[in-house]
């Protein structure tokens, strides 16, 4: 059981030594530097936040920290939101769920452990998707009438049937290292990032292996992988509600997949090509009209549809983090952004393509790495003034804080 405690002040701790960072030779050199590096700004890309440094007092919002959630005794990679549930999983292969009610945050409890790091986690249904570090992705059943009691483990992907009958045929092996094949279903690197479509019939996977994977909700099976999507690790795939797929990577590009008119298979359709370092997080707007990405270079590039549903252009930069971009996440028109400078800020559209930051959440010890925000039903029925927003940070320094921030219309 974990424990609540309120926040503290800002700390300034000892520099973290990174140990997130892909551990086969699958990749380039530059895969080989840390997520958490980081590089210079894009000088190129004109900001949306021209002060961004300063936080926008005009905007008005309130915010706080409502707690601290301690439990994790390793870092925490991963969060999602599912009904009344948070759950959260850490370096060390633990993975908890906690109760969202604001008056019982802190209960917890510890639904599987004993595997790699959990390095993204879905929720459908009664069902939870989590990808490791030890390249697999594991599917459980959500035990909701046993509240303590360990979450049962359906399978894991690529199932034992699935990797079954692609052995005996020599064109379901690929090329995986210089002298290694593998079937096409396996990842063979770390999973780093999963995201399911609208209809929750098919899960999208991206691993430090340099592959996309399409996996069917309904029977686990592989139905499609992209060989050499990037030309290094995946760190991010988000989907639109029409399917179109966007990947980042470590090569510094992100790209963008459709499936043809009437094909089965996802095709390459534009890359992106503005970062000048390695592409760490993705995020698309509400309705799917913007794409949001971070990386090393301490900037969000604001990516805008031009002419196409596969076209972008990019719009400007969020500046303001002094590190690299870990993670983001969106709730309604607001964007979260986490850094390795140990805070998590706020941003809003304003007037045309501006942007401000209408807050900057202090107070972790170590780099963010996992963001989820939702709206904060309990406060935003009874105020016709403005919406009220939890956001949850997961971080190296074990913790998860959970922010209140309500901002005006």
């Amino acid at each position: 059981m974990g424990i609540f405690l309120p926040c503290p002040l800002p700390c300034h701790c000892d520099k973290h030594q990174d140990s997130d960072q892909p551990q086969t030779n699958l990749h380039s050199d530059s895969s080989s530097n840390s997520s958490l590096t980081s590089q210079s700004s894009l000088p190129s890309v004109p900001s949306l936040t021209p002060h961004s440094q300063a936080l926008d007092h005009a905007s008005a919002a309130r915010y706080h920290c409502l707690a601290t959630l301690k439990g994790h005794s390793s870092y925490v990679f991963s969060l999602a939101l599912a009904g009344k549930h948070l759950y959260s999983g850490g370096s060390n292969g633990e993975i908890r769920v906690w109760d969202r009610n604001p008056s019982s945050l802190s209960q917890n409890y510890i639904v599987s452990e004993g595997y790699s790091a959990v390095k993204s986690i879905v929720v459908l249904g009664d069902k939870l998707f989590t990808a490791h570090h030890d390249h697999k992705i594991r599917v459980w059943r959500i035990a909701n009438s046993t509240p303590h009691q360990k979450y049962k483990l359906i399978t894991t992907l690529p199932t034992v049937n699935d990797r079954c009958m692609r052995l005996f045929s020599a064109k379901n092996y690929v090329q995986v290292r210089r002298h290694k094949k593998s079937t096409w279903v396996h990842h063979v690197d770390t999973v780093s990032c999963l995201v399911l479509s609208r209809d929750g019939s098919l899960l999208y996977s991206v691993s430090w292996d340099r592959t996309l994977k399409v996996w069917r909700t309904s029977d686990f099976k592989c139905v499609e992988s992209v060989q050499n999507a990037h030309d290094d690790a995946i760190n991010a795939v988000v989907v639109s509600n029409d399917g179109v797929v966007y990947t980042g990577s470590a090569d510094t590009t992100i790209k963008i997949w459709k499936k043809p008119d009437g094909g089965k298979k996802h095709s390459l359709v534009s890359t992106l090509e503005k970062h000048k370092s390695a592409v760490n997080a993705l995020a698309l707007s509400t309705d799917g009209s913007v794409l949001y990405s971070g990386a090393c270079d301490r900037s969000i590039i604001v990516w805008e549809k031009d002419d196409g549903a596969a076209h972008l252009a990019v719009a400007g930069a969020l500046r303001g983090h002094k590190k690299a971009i870990l993670c983001l996440a969106v709730v309604s028109d607001l964007l979260c952004s986490g850094s390795a400078d140990k805070t998590v800020r706020i941003w809003r559209k304003g007037s045309g393509r501006s942007y401000s930051c209408l807050a900057v959440f202090e107070g972790h010890r170590s780099p963010v790495k996992c963001l989820t925000a939702a709206l904060d039903n309990n406060q935003s029925s009874n105020n016709n003034s403005g919406n009220s927003y939890l956001v949850y940070s997961g971080s190296l320094d074990f913790d998860i804080k959970v922010w209140q921030i309500f901002v005006p219309f």
